[in-house]
């Protein structure tokens, strides 16, 4: 079959991803020529975000799961979407979108394979899991001919467990799949107060507060029941303190009900669910943002947070230890929630304190989405890219 050399599929396995993997890159490469397509599974955002940045896509079951006949017909239906579409280069994201576009791409012989390591889910996991985890990360590998490791930490780690041979893998830059928009929608200068003000209103924020925040899954991996446990014990005579969580539940990795119920309940807890939009004013509106994550491949909301001039506690875990410069754009920490909770005492009671415009100048100096794309665009051409 043919292959157009300009023509990129994406696969990925939920739409809530795609902003963060991709974002701005659909109009940065279809001025340089290139046409974009996604493939996710089912979403009600999906075909007004297609719209919006003018880019093809095909709704197929990317299950987290393994599950054989559905993986299979997924494969298929991918083999079928390459083959209509005379797709030259296929990106995979994720361990199962990287393995399901990965065999159906080697299978339809598209010259470029490239995939993304976001993560490493097995370190986690223990026993079958992990074996099974790590097994499919490695045939993604094999039959992929460039590895894209999100961050520093975790090509070292891939490295160490063998996941694929080294000369296979890279970082772009200093890590992160596709940069963050520091100029436009990331940069604090371009809020607009009016705005700001409605938002606050809606969500019962007062000019006085002073907000704990975070973007994401609320999902126990994230440690969000440290974070939730840190911030009862620092709220306690200090009605101006909130905390500001937004993201949805999952049922993968849920958190225990009690701890729902704590978020849903708590008068200084403001828990906005999911939201597809206006991700910078919530940064905009936090004095600090946390991240207690037990694994990472590289945070992309420590970025937007500092990138908004917002500092940054997070664990120094792998993907974490990369996204920030401890002492000058943020702070790590254990687990613990008394350790969490001193720190965020200390500093909003103004003991400790951070420079916005370093915080903020140390993303757009590294991190700016067209230095990375930059980098990415080098993957597209065929010099870049192994047999």
């Amino acid at each position: 079959m043919k292959h157009n050399d300009k023509h990129i599929l994406h696969v990925v396995n939920i739409y809530f991803v795609i902003p963060y993997f991709l974002g701005g890159q659909f109009e940065y490469f279809r001025e340089l020529g290139y046409e974009l397509d996604v493939v996710c599974s089912e979403s009600p955002y999906l075909a007004s975000y297609a719209r919006q940045h003018n880019f093809g896509y095909r709704e197929i079951p990317i299950l987290r799961s393994i599950n054989p006949i559905q993986d299979f017909k997924s494969i298929r239906q991918i083999c079928r979407y390459i083959k209509d579409r005379q797709v030259g280069i296929v990106v995979g994201h994720t361990p199962k979108g990287g393995l399901l576009s990965m065999v159906a791409a080697w299978l339809m012989r598209v010259p470029k394979r490239v995939y993304f390591r976001h993560g490493l889910v097995y370190q986690t996991s223990s026993g079958l899991k992990r074996f099974i985890l790590m097994s499919v990360d490695r045939l993604a590998s094999l039959l992929a001919t460039k590895i894209v490791c999100v961050s520093p930490s975790v090509l070292e780690q891939s490295i160490k467990d063998k996941l694929s041979p080294a000369h296979k893998q890279i970082v772009l830059g200093k890590g992160t799949c596709s940069g963050v928009d520091t100029q436009g929608k990331f940069n604090p200068q371009n809020i607009n107060p009016e705005k700001m003000s409605l938002l606050k209103q809606k969500w019962g924020i007062d000019d006085s507060d002073w907000i704990v925040g975070y973007t994401g899954r609320l999902v126990r991996d994230k440690g969000i029941m440290e974070l939730v446990d840190a911030f009862d014990l620092v709220k306690v005579n200090n009605p101006r303190l909130k905390l500001l969580l937004v993201g949805m539940f999952e049922e993968r990795d849920a958190l225990p009900q009690e701890v729902q119920n704590r978020i849903k309940n708590d008068p200084q807890i403001v828990w906005t669910d999911f939201q597809n939009e206006d991700m910078e004013y919530f940064y905009a509106m936090m004095n600090v943002y946390v991240l207690m994550s037990y694994r990472e491949g590289f945070p992309t909301g420590t970025l937007e947070a500092q990138s908004m001039g917002v500092p940054v506690i997070t664990t120094r875990v792998t993907g974490c230890c990369d996204s920030i410069v401890e002492g000058e754009t943020g702070i790590f920490v254990s687990r613990e929630p008394e350790e969490l909770g001193k720190v965020i005492k200390a500093m909003s009671e103004g003991e400790i304190t951070f420079s916005t415009e370093r915080t903020r100048s140390w993303v757009m100096d590294n991190f700016d989405n067209l230095r990375v794309w930059e980098e990415i665009k080098k993957l597209y051409e065929p010099t870049t890219i192994e047999g």
